[in-house]
């Protein structure tokens, strides 16, 4: 039997802080280990960060979340209409960053890939961004 989540919320920071918790509870069925759980979470914080940060550039939108279970493993998606990323592969690069303005680290994707599973981007200018990330739970 698979599970479905579904949320929005305004592209505003303290909202990221939300999503974590939300996402968190969600997964908490399959009885994730401590460190699957802050795997999943921070993998949550980093993309509604890029989405609030780079997609919106700080103005308000609106962040989806998306959550799905089938079986062990949980794909979440994050999604934005804001602008867009021009280069996908630049942008999962470590260290690169479109705002070090606000010293962002650069690292957003890369903590990505290295908490989930799997991880897609889908964007396009002027229309959002996707990110599509799996993990399954468990495995150990």
């Amino acid at each position: 039997m698979q599970k479905e989540m579904k949320m929005e919320f305004t592209s505003q920071s303290e909202n990221e802080g939300f999503a974590r918790v939300a996402v968190g509870a969600f997964i908490v069925g399959l009885n994730p280990t401590v460190d699957e759980l802050a795997d999943v979470k921070t993998a949550v914080s980093e993309a509604v960060t890029n989405a609030i940060i780079h997609g919106y550039d700080q103005k308000e939108g609106k962040v989806f979340i998306t959550c799905q279970i089938a079986e062990q493993e949980v794909e979440i998606c994050v999604i934005d209409t804001g602008r867009g990323i021009v280069d996908i592969d630049k942008a999962r690069e470590p260290l690169f960053t479109t705002r070090p303005e606000l010293e962002r680290s650069g690292m957003g994707f890369t903590f990505m890939e290295a908490f989930m599973d799997q991880v897609w981007v889908d964007s396009r200018v002027g229309e959002g961004t996707r990110v599509t990330m799996r993990k399954k739970i468990g495995k150990a």
